[in-house]
């Protein structure tokens, strides 16, 4: 039988004897062959360079108040354009037609301190050709009587409504007084001595309300200018009207 036999190191005691090994560097310490980087001062540490982002881009208060309020108006001037053109393709609206019929001259004396004082009756034909539309006739209207440059007569239309395809008289009564009118008084006999007629203006301003169906809008005004040609300004009479023309005209 063949015997194994384990052999062991022995140890030898001649040999020196083995130092024990340390780390380099303890656990948890940052020593390096510089130094410690946490005991280098501040201001000798190397700078890190972070790359600044690029500044946002910011729209102005100002620049976007100017926006919202031009889309705004936009937005509103297409909504009103809208009204209107649904409200005209509704009612198919035609402009009034004014007429003067009548005109008496009750007063035109010349006064001792030269003053001129004259008072008109005038008779007015207003037309409202309109199917589905009505007009307010408002306070504050002035309707006017001129000679050339000179403002003879003023006074009132009064307050009334007038309906549908409606035809209506007005009866207006006017005075005033005209200051240093002897001049006044002599151009007047002159030019009827000369061409047999006396060219008169009148003068409407007129605050109106339109009624569509039954949408009353708002505050318009109507101007209203005839020319008037009269043969002759006698007191107490009827004066003849020889030819007389009225444009009219729509002011917001």
């Amino acid at each position: 039988m063949s015997q194994h036999q384990k052999i062991y190191p022995v140890h030898d005691p001649e040999a020196p004897a083995a130092r024990p090994t340390a780390p380099l560097v303890p656990r948890g310490s940052s020593r390096s062959e510089h130094g410690d980087p946490s005991k280098v001062p501040l201001n000798q540490r190397p700078q890190q360079f972070v790359p600044l982002a690029p500044p946002k881009k910011r729209r102005s208060c100002c620049c976007r108040c100017v926006c919202y309020t031009f889309c705004f108006l936009l937005l509103l001037v297409v909504a009103v354009g809208a009204t209107i053109g649904i409200l005209y393709l509704v009612f198919k609206p035609k402009l009034p037609d004014y007429s003067i019929d009548r005109l008496q001259l009750t007063r035109f004396a010349l006064n001792q301190d030269s003053s001129l004082t004259t008072a008109f009756n005038v008779t007015i034909t207003a037309k409202n050709p309109n199917e589905k539309i009505g007009i307010y006739y408002e306070d504050g209207s002035k309707i006017t009587v001129w000679y050339l440059e000179n403002q003879l007569s003023n006074g009132s239309l009064p307050k009334f409504y007038q309906g549908h395809e409606n035809t209506t008289v007005i009866y207006v009564d006017m005075t005033g007084q005209t200051q240093n009118a002897l001049s006044l008084r002599t151009t007047l006999e002159e030019q009827q001595q000369r061409t047999g007629n006396i060219p008169l203006r009148i003068r409407v301003n007129q605050p109106v309300r339109v009624k569509f169906g039954k949408l009353k809008l708002f505050e318009v005004r109507f101007l209203v200018r005839c020319g008037v040609f009269v043969d002759s300004l006698a007191t107490n009479n009827v004066i003849k009207i020889q030819s007389s023309s009225c444009k009219f005209r729509l002011r917001l």
